[in-house]
């Protein structure tokens, strides 16, 4: 994509977000989630059919109300009730939620990929006719389906700026359905999902997906890989809760992405038992304690030992690991806790996970990446067939990034690169890895005994060499320059109270 095309992109999600957000009024950003995301998915596929009508309108034997004519494009057939035109005419009578209701339904109706899947709930009492109005009239001056914009994928983008926004709204509960874009970007560039299946069990709305699609159209024209880059993926997702599979389904939709998305419980409700994944990507909901696991005791997934009923992270790993293919490799998001836990069940599960040599490298993560939560993060990668036999990298990330707004910070592009490069590195044996303090580090199975199995990468990759020479300082006269600094200012805050209290007592307000 050009500057220029970036730019303008860019333009309009902020402005199409500045435009929604300020319609929002006493409407919850949970439930205004779905009415204003709904409704940039009704503008979207509108704009795709009405381009394609005006071509067959133009063309002298075709027939613009055929609907083969809309599949064989891969643009989904939008019946007349559902039109944006229709809607936009409508706009400002006092049955906007139902008629848009009506297109929901009329659309699901007409393509069977997205039965179930669109928001109905317009006619809703508490939803204002006029905030509709607006947000329709709004999203009229956008062209976000057209070839053009499809090419840009323009509504892709807004479509996942609205989410971030959506979620930095909603705090914690937003953020269990997005995994900030930084984070994904680092995960696909490192797994490198090329071709085969590809398997999320608790997907959100499908980010990960989206940027596995995007990492190979990006790769497509070569960059190294000889032109081969653009693999044939097949998807697997499987989301629990009911209106965010929905999001992960109209988020797959408007880019035109066919995947098996199933909702339900992973743990309880296995939608793809039989699934060998050959690359696993997910963000599992941190330190879940209500997750089922009395229930699931002697469970075949089980195989390094038995979860804590009171905590699913390593629930999470040994389900990622019974779905991984003979070759397979995943990569996943988990609290920092995971790589230290000292409580039996954990400790001993992941003692056997490094034993049995399925820990490839463990990435420590900046703090305030996330919207969901402030916990410390960390990325496991795990793989069947390891190249490095017997090794592990470690990679120390906690100081990079770059703060997006006063809450949230964001791996850079050379961030990923950067991590993402001295991986591949490493796990291709190239002359260019080498151990970087206070970086990565390359620890072998025996010194990760010795630290009990814990896999925090600080405690390999050691100090920088800038940090050694800032601590070079021997302890005991640290200690004593500390205590000698910290004497002067009770010093020096004593006499700060004193002149105070002098000064009080001048002005009449002593004692």
């Amino acid at each position: 994509m050009s500057t220029k095309n970036a730019e303008a992109d860019n333009g309009i999600e902020k402005k199409l977000w500045k435009m929604a957000d300020n319609l929002r009024g006493s409407i919850d950003a949970a439930e205004y989630k779905h009415v204003c995301l709904g409704l940039i998915f009704l503008k979207y596929i509108s704009d795709a059919f009405e381009e394609r009508h005006l071509q067959l309108q133009a063309e002298e034997y075709a027939d613009p109300e055929d609907q083969d004519e809309y599949r064989a494009e891969n643009i989904f057939w939008v019946p007349p009730e559902a039109r944006w035109g229709h809607i936009q005419n409508q706009a400002k009578q006092p049955t906007i939620g139902q008629l848009i209701d009506d297109a929901m339904s009329g659309i699901e109706r007409d393509n069977p990929a997205l039965k179930g899947v669109l928001p109905k709930e317009y006619a809703r009492p508490g939803l204002g006719a006029q905030v509709l109005g607006q947000l329709i009239d709004g999203l009229s001056n956008w062209r976000v389906g057209d070839a053009e914009a499809r090419a840009r994928d323009v509504l892709g983008n807004v479509y996942e700026y609205f989410l971030s926004q959506f979620a930095g709204a909603e705090g914690k509960k937003g953020g269990e359905f997005y995994t900030p874009r930084s984070v994904v970007r680092l995960l696909v560039a490192m797994l490198k999902p090329f071709n085969g299946r590809v398997y999320d069990p608790c997907c959100g709305s499908s980010g990960m997906f989206v940027q596995s699609i995007e990492f190979i159209d990006a790769h497509a024209s070569g960059n190294g890989n000889g032109g081969n880059a653009k693999g044939d993926i097949s998807i697997y997702g499987q989301e629990s809760n009911y209106t965010t599979w929905r999001l992960a389904k109209m988020n797959l939709a408007i880019r035109g992405i066919d995947a098996q998305i199933a909702h339900g419980d992973s743990f309880h409700n296995d939608h793809h038992p039989d699934l060998r994944a050959d690359f696993i990507l997910a963000n599992p909901p941190f330190n879940v304690s209500e997750w089922g696991g009395e229930r699931l005791r002697e469970d075949q997934r089980w195989q390094y030992g038995i979860p804590p009923a009171g905590n699913a992270n390593f629930a999470w790993v040994q389900h990622i690991i019974h779905h991984l293919a003979p070759r397979g490799m995943a990569g996943f998001v988990l609290a920092n806790g995971s790589m230290s836990s000292g409580q039996k069940a954990e400790s001993g599960i992941r003692k056997e996970l490094v034993e049995k040599d399925l820990v490839d490298c463990m990435v420590a993560l900046p703090g305030q990446l996330f919207y969901s939560t402030q916990i410390p993060a960390c990325l496991w990668f795990l793989a069947r067939e390891k190249k490095q036999r017997g090794q592990v990298l470690f990679i120390d990330a906690r100081q990079m990034g770059e703060m997006r707004d006063r809450t949230h910070r964001q791996l850079t592009e050379a961030d990923i690169g950067h991590i993402a490069a001295t991986y591949h590195a490493w796990r291709d044996g190239s002359d260019d890895y080498a151990d970087e303090p206070g970086f990565c580090k390359s620890a072998s199975l025996e010194e990760i005994r010795k630290h009990d199995h814990v896999l925090t990468p600080g405690r390999y990759v050691g100090m920088a060499p800038q940090e050694e020479e800032e601590d070079a300082e021997p302890f005991a006269d640290k200690m004593a320059r500390l205590a000698a600094e910290l004497r002067a200012q009770q010093s020096e805050a004593r006499r700060l109270d004193s002149e105070i209290e002098a000064n009080l007592a001048r002005l009449g307000f002593g004692k």
